[in-house]
């Protein structure tokens, strides 16, 4: 099978899926992941070029996440800032701890106790989102604040990254971090000003062509393109995308 064939066996699964949990009253979401389980290695191995569809997967996620970036806007997420930004560190560390202690139950050594409990204390922003939108809460006080906590959370995922594959050597995993939290800060503010700045510029004279085809290939431009600087400074491409949203909204 080649990806064409690949991706139409996903697609059909997906909405297979999605109709059994349309049936039993879930979200649309499960039915993808338990479509994705069966059709993985572990179970029917029905595809056979992962590889390609995980980097059509990355773009859609991409996609997506600027999308629901451009239907909010950092006023929306201004009123819950300081519950994103002091209570997300406190909820990542309780959890993990708890990670922690729950792998040392069951007999793991520290190291993978560390991993379990990193693990443990992340959230899925695509599945939280999904969700949200399913449910019809997105817009709402909570939403607003669980999309604040996801956000630090993916800010999360970068020192983890580079100091869980360095438990043996922290020294430089420490001085990884600090690099990495620089660019992620440089990266942030460069969004904001800049971006805040030519980015509305650019779509405002685009729309003003009349050309719909145009427009949509310049905004596609932006979201894959800042995903792509995003991943060239080490962070996240669906999290650039995400944050590029904002900034255009």
């Amino acid at each position: 099978m080649n990806i064409a064939s690949d991706l139409t066996v996903v697609v059909v699964a997906g909405v297979i899926g999605a109709v059994l949990a349309r049936i039993v009253r879930q979200p649309l979401i499960l039915g993808y992941l338990l479509a994705g389980v069966f059709l993985g290695p572990h179970l029917s191995n029905t595809v056979t070029d992962a590889g390609n569809l995980e980097l059509l997967a990355e773009i859609g996620v991409t996609l997506l996440l600027f999308g629901i970036g451009l239907e909010l806007s950092f006023r929306d997420l201004a009123p819950v800032r300081h519950v994103a930004v002091i209570g997300t560190p406190i909820q990542v560390m309780l959890t993990a701890l708890l990670g922690l202690a729950f792998g040392r139950v069951l007999g793991l050594d520290w190291v993978a106790s560390i991993w379990l409990g990193a693990l443990l204390s992340l959230s899925s922003t695509i599945v939280v989102i999904k969700t949200l939108q399913a449910q019809g809460r997105m817009g709402t006080l909570s939403s607003r604040v669980m999309l604040g906590m996801l956000v630090v959370q993916d800010v999360a995922v970068i020192p983890m990254m580079i100091v869980l594959p360095r438990l043996s050597s922290l020294d430089a995993g420490l001085a990884a971090v600090t690099i990495s939290i620089v660019k992620a800060s440089a990266f942030l503010v460069l969004m904001v000003i800049v971006g805040g700045r030519v980015f509305p510029w650019v779509v405002e004279r685009v729309a003003r062509s009349g050309s719909r085809e145009l427009f949509l290939l310049v905004v596609t431009g932006l979201a894959l393109g800042v995903g792509y600087l995003t991943h060239f400074a080490g962070l996240s491409p669906a999290l650039g995308a995400f944050v590029a949203g904002l900034v255009l909204s």
